[in-house]
């Protein structure tokens, strides 16, 4: 698959039309409020579902993405396990999940084999939304891991067992990345069933994304088969440009039907909530934003039911 560059795109000033486009963002968030408002409970999967939410590109909504769909699945009535990979801890930081340097986490896991429900702790805003939080101590992980037995499978084996445990009635588990593609992303690649790609709709939206895909084939002939790239989410959305437009054309066109209908639109509102230890679910439930990652959420939910009902017919 040829991957287009940055090069392929041009911003290109806005064509006229008879609706603006505050005229069409208030008619989509209109309807986004009576679809969801229809929607209900989010159907629950078979089998737990292990996404592994990954781009080595920084600032693309990675770690935005992780939260905001795990606490939008649990407010829908499923029970979601967050695993926070990333050192700085922001999803940590916005499930309002104490991480200070001590606090047991995915480091213990990793290096100490400690259990997932000695780390875990419960959203105290989404009760359905459980969270083993990342502490500054997992900086140096990606060293001490070198020398360890099994040292790609450790989060693997501490989720396969939390999940015939402990957490046999997690729906789905989102396990968030840090920027980069060492030890601690090749942990969780090996752990996931399904990859999920954030990409912002901008200027250099795909620059690295072959890199991302050629490691993903890697894990997938020597580590991980069942690893699949399942879903791609258009993130940073702005649908008054052509380069959103255009950006977002190219990743459905490459994609095709692993692109969810649903893009995040860049909101001012996301960006703030993390600073009040907040989800935009729970920031400010009524948003653009909000609405945006609950639809996301229900795609990813009635994807996943129409996979078992055919896997069930075959």
């Amino acid at each position: 698959m040829t991957i287009p560059t940055a090069a392929d795109f041009a911003e290109e000033p806005l064509e006229a039309s008879a609706s603006t486009p505050l005229a069409d963002q208030a008619g989509y968030h209109v309807q986004l409020m009576e679809r969801l408002a229809a929607t209900g409970r989010y159907d629950r999967p078979r089998k737990t579902r292990v996404f592994v939410v990954a781009n080595q590109k920084g600032g693309v909504g990675k770690t935005t993405t992780s939260v905001n769909l795990a606490a939008a699945m649990a407010a829908r009535g499923l029970s979601v396990l967050l695993i926070d990979l990333d050192p700085q801890g922001n999803a940590s930081t916005a499930a309002a999940i104490p991480h200070a340097s001590g606090t047991r986490g995915t480091y213990e896991v990793l290096l100490d084999h400690l259990p997932i429900q000695e780390a875990v702790q419960t959203s105290p805003d989404v009760p359905g939304l459980r969270v083993v939080p990342a502490t500054i101590d997992l900086a140096g992980a990606e060293i001490e891991l070198v020398m360890l037995e099994q040292r790609e499978r450790r989060l693997r084996a501490a989720i396969d067992a939390y999940l015939e445990g402990p957490g046999r009635d997690i729906d789905y588990v989102f396990i968030d990345c840090p920027p980069s593609l060492g030890l601690l992303t090749v942990n969780a690649m090996v752990a996931a069933r399904e990859v999920l790609i954030p990409i912002q709709c901008e200027y250099y939206a795909l620059e690295g994304l072959s890199q991302l895909l050629g490691n993903i084939e890697l894990v997938q002939q020597h580590l991980n088969s069942d690893l699949d790239v399942s879903t791609i989410l258009l993130t940073m959305h702005d649908a008054r440009t052509n380069l959103s437009s255009s950006v977002a054309a190219e990743v459905r066109g490459h994609f095709g039907d692993r692109v969810l209908s649903t893009a995040i639109p860049r909101s001012v509102r996301i960006s703030e909530a993390p600073g009040y230890q907040q989800t935009i679910i729970t920031y400010d439930p009524t948003s653009t934003g909000a609405l945006s990652y609950l639809e996301a959420a229900r795609e990813i939910t009635e994807r996943g039911a129409a996979l078992a009902q055919q896997g069930a017919s075959s």
